[in-house]
């Protein structure tokens, strides 16, 4: 792809009004009141070289389709809910807090062509209220959905990169989380705003309809089992950049 068309793909993209969708939040109470204004985002597009583009603070890389967001380390204990959050979000409970715009985010993976799957996300009745069903989603269309996340950060004068999994432990085996894939499902738009802007959410461990990303494996819907693995993390206000990309099981086993 040119960078003409990279960047004209991003304006039309920009200029596309969202479509109104009235399911509520799973957590309504952390969304800002009805009429406060949420200011529309539309972020330059730079390119860098010939595969990267800046758009915002989110480097895109379309040759290696990876998306890097800068963030700081904000937890080294306790447990956790989220991966990544905004920094107005909820910081209490995230390893990575990051300044970036939750739709710089989905729009690099818009441009990168990333597919968003709504399979984890369960079905609201006509009250919006959670049922116990999901969408049918075809099998392509999950695997598409599929993605990475690596972290990088400067140990000792030395760039380090390891999977975030490695960062994550579960309290009752004491095993960090197995490797595998997280799910971007592209997240939802309340009363024509874009969730993740509201909430902060950007990658949930505990299950969140809110955040682009999600974690899909067992106890993603306990929020007492998944804690910062002590050891392994360098102490909180480390930047770090979380790296998504395509996943790829042949590097996780």
């Amino acid at each position: 792809m040119t960078s003409p068309s990279l960047a004209l793909l991003a304006a039309a993209i920009l200029c596309i009004p969202a479509a109104a969708d009235q399911r509520a939040p799973v957590e309504p109470t952390s969304l800002p009141a009805p009429d406060q204004p949420v200011a529309p985002v539309k972020p330059p597009i730079e390119k860098i070289d010939e595969n990267r583009y800046r758009v915002g603070d989110v480097i895109v890389n379309q040759k290696t389709r990876e998306i890097a967001v800068p963030c700081l380390v904000n937890m080294d204990e306790g447990l956790l809910e989220f991966l990544l959050v905004h920094e107005n979000g909820k910081v209490h409970e995230s390893l990575f807090v990051t300044s970036v715009s939750p739709t710089n985010i989905n729009l690099a993976f818009t441009l990168l062509g990333y597919k968003p799957s709504r399979h984890l996300y369960p079905i609201q009745d006509e009250n919006y209220r959670v049922t116990d069903s999901f969408p049918d989603v075809p099998e392509d269309v999950k695997a598409a959905a599929r993605i990475a996340i690596d972290v990088e950060w400067i140990d000792n004068g030395k760039t380090k990169r390891n999977p975030v999994n490695d960062w994550i432990q579960h309290t009752r085996i004491e095993k960090p989380m197995a490797p595998g894939p997280w799910i971007y499902g592209g997240s939802e738009f309340y009363n024509g705003k874009y969730s993740p802007e509201m909430s902060g959410d950007i990658v949930a461990i505990f299950l969140a309809l809110s955040a682009p990303v999600n974690y899909p494996g067992k106890d993603n819907r306990d929020d007492t089992v998944w804690v910062c693995f002590a050891d392994r993390i360098p102490p909180t206000g480390t930047k770090a950049t979380v790296i998504f990309k395509p996943y790829k099981p042949s590097e996780t086993k």
